[in-house]
């Protein structure tokens, strides 16, 4: 749906209808300050831009739990899930965040059950809980069951019960709608606004407001085999790379290690939890060679490599629906799990396996990879969800701009983020992201001030006109056109990026020996991205070393930037035009290929997630801080919140 009628000037626009951007939606209209608000007759305008309908979400396909230390089948302490969450990110983690994550997770997820959301239960009632890798009690001495869940469909869950509350309470959607600007002013340290294409009519807008939260989730398309859905492609991340803004700590992505080979659906943790076991081909169980305390549940870094090693070993195994092909994948036994607990706990996992294997899990093995899984990196944020600039060391706030979820880093994940700590991020960063902009509009609101700061001259318009511009050009059938973005519209690209620069100011169109347009080569997004996730495969999943991550930079910037800067629909009607939509997710994915590579370049070490196997070992003295990379400049770096919890060795 779209909004009745399309405000110029918001209170408060939200980019991104999942988990994260939902509970800020609930956490400004539950606020305090939201209450003092209607008691004087104020109801703030706030708009929920998705290029998604909300319920389609990638929240949804959450399967295995949120972790909190609830207590409810066996004692916990919030203490114990923080250190956990300390050693999870490999000492990465700022543990000022993630005391917050851990202290009010009961909180969140308690009031996610009172929003609606159903969890299983104990018999004697209560929200029932299992274990999950990484997750233990007292100090890392046992795993401890810390997940609520729900079967294995506690995402569904989690989203339906908060679209529910957020329509409930009125919340203005524009479903279907694409953010293809964020709008600060001259000096970058205040939002004015949004540009964003309708893409039921064709039309772009220009779209005030005095605060903007970007809740658009993660990254996982930019790897070939993921189990992220279609629309994961980093918007809202390249739209603060492309506003001069920067990204934290984007080396990080965490490979989930029981992805359904080859197609990359996620089998989930809980699979393991409930009595599942990886084996190699000689049917070992190989996990507590590698982690003797968790075996098969230890954290997900370690077991994705644990995997490859026992590939390279020669011990893999190949997909029976190819049993001539690579010999890439192990098994995931879960004949030892009752047939009625399986029906009952993993319905989900047994019906992923029944339809893209036809495998019998109760009889069958089932051949699982690592699979990319989830950002760990992002648009910085304070605890409150406030966006903000590392310069001159010290953290300089972008007024008004906020974010949460999986395309934020406030550094609870480090350097690899715990199963189940990624939902409890979402909504519970998300709600305090929310009370916080309710904080900010509403005191002036009250004052009747302007709704908008600064001097300035008013860019949105500005920029909305560029954006019209270009989609025109993206439109165009002039087989002679180039479709290189407008000078106001493209990135700032690092020095070393020459070769992108000059095809820039060359005016380059379409890639190909004859210099032609993409309507003579036959190019498309979809083939791009494509050939950019299993550039990126080959560069950098699991792991690494200098040579495969220039390799990937050279095909970056002499094929794959340029040609995403050429694209251009092949067809000149802008209303539900997909393919317009692709080729902006094409190029952020190729922008926040560029950061990803720069940042896995810089940090000389094996840290969580990033395995470089020309630096394998963790180098705090050096590396012991958050990469901070924007398009214009080199790597800078941030140092980690430690508090009470200095790095110690990380073993499981």
């Amino acid at each position: 749906m779209s909004p009745e009628h399309v405000e110029t000037m918001y209170d408060t626009i939200i980019v991104g209808a999942g988990a994260a951007g939902l509970s800020a939606a609930l956490g400004l209209l539950r606020s305090p300050a939201m209450q003092t608000a209607r008691e004087n007759g104020t109801e703030p305008k706030i708009l929920v831009i998705s290029k998604l309908q909300p319920l389609r979400s990638h929240t949804g396909s959450a399967e295995g739990g949120i972790a909190a230390s609830l207590g409810n089948v066996e004692h916990d302490d919030w203490h114990w899930h923080y250190y956990d969450t300390v050693k999870g990110g490999d000492w990465l983690v700022d543990q000022d965040a993630a005391q917050v994550l851990a202290q009010y997770a009961p909180e969140t997820v308690i009031n996610l059950e009172r929003s609606g959301a159903a969890f299983s239960r104990t018999a004697d009632g209560h929200i029932a809980q299992r274990r999950f890798g990484g997750h233990t009690a007292d100090f890392g001495h046992a795993p401890i069951r810390r997940a609520a869940y729900s079967a294995d469909r506690v995402g569904h869950q989690i989203l339906f019960a908060l679209w529910q509350q957020c329509v409930a309470k009125g919340v203005e959607f524009a479903e279907e709608w694409v953010v293809t600007d964020l709008v600060l002013n001259a000096s970058k340290d205040m939002v004015r606004g949004v540009v964003a294409f309708d893409t039921h009519v064709g039309a772009v807008h220009a779209l005030h407001a005095r605060a903007v939260l970007l809740a658009t989730g993660g990254a996982g398309r930019l790897f070939h085999t993921t189990s992220n859905s279609w629309d994961l492609t980093g918007d809202g991340m390249a739209l603060a790379l492309e506003a001069g803004l920067q990204l934290e700590d984007m080396e990080f992505i965490q490979f989930h290690p029981t992805g359904l080979a080859h197609s990359g659906i996620l089998l989930s943790e809980a699979a393991r939890s409930e009595g599942g076991v990886l084996r190699n081909a000689a049917g070992e169980a190989f996990m507590r060679r590698y982690a003797p305390e968790h075996g098969d549940l230890a954290a997900r870094d370690v077991v994705s490599r644990a995997i490859l090693d026992q590939v390279d070993q020669g011990l893999g195994v190949p997909d029976p629906k190819n049993p001539d092909g690579p010999r890439d994948c192990v098994w995931l036994d879960m004949t030892g799990i009752p047939a009625e607990r399986m029906r009952q706990s993993l319905p989900q996992v047994l019906e992923t396996i029944h339809t893209y294997a036809a495998l019998d899990p109760s009889k069958d093995y089932v051949p699982v990879k690592p699979t990319a899984h989830y950002t760990m990196g992002g648009i910085p944020i304070s605890l409150d969800g406030e966006v903000y600039r590392w310069h001159d060391g010290a953290r300089s706030i972008v007024q008004g701009l906020y974010a949460a979820g999986e395309c934020s880093c406030v550094s609870v994940h480090g350097a690899n983020r715990l199963g189940g700590n990624s939902l409890l991020d979402a909504c519970l960063f998300g709600n305090r992201a929310g009370a916080a902009i309710a904080g900010r509009i509403l005191r002036p609101i009250a004052k009747g001030c302007a709704a908008a700061d600064g001097t300035d001259e008013d860019p949105v318009p500005l920029v909305a006109e560029r954006r019209s511009a270009d989609l025109q050009q993206l439109l165009s059938q002039d087989s002679g056109h180039t479709a290189q973005s407008q000078a106001g519209l493209d990135y700032g690209r690092s020095a070393d990026a020459g070769k992108v620069n000059e095809a820039h100011a060359n005016g380059v169109t379409a890639y190909d020996d004859s210099g032609g347009s993409d309507a003579d080569t036959g190019d498309n997004p979809y083939e791009l991205m494509s050939e950019l996730g299993e550039a990126m495969e080959r560069a950098v999943a699991v792991r690494c070393d200098a040579r495969s991550i220039e390799t990937a930079r050279e095909w970056l910037y002499d094929v794959a930037l340029p040609r995403a800067q050429a694209l251009r629909s092949h067809t000149p009607v802008a209303m539900f035009n997909q393919e317009l939509t692709a080729i902006w997710e094409a190029r952020h994915l190729t922008m926040l290929a560029d950061a990803m590579l720069r940042a896995t370049d810089a940090r000389h070490e094996s840290r969580g997630s990033l395995y470089r196997t020309d630096f394998a070992t963790r180098d705090d003295e050096h590396y012991l801080a958050h990469s901070m990379t924007a398009t214009d400049s080199a790597v800078r770096w941030q140092p980690v919140h430690i508090l009470d919890m200095p790095p110690q060795a990380r073993t499981y």
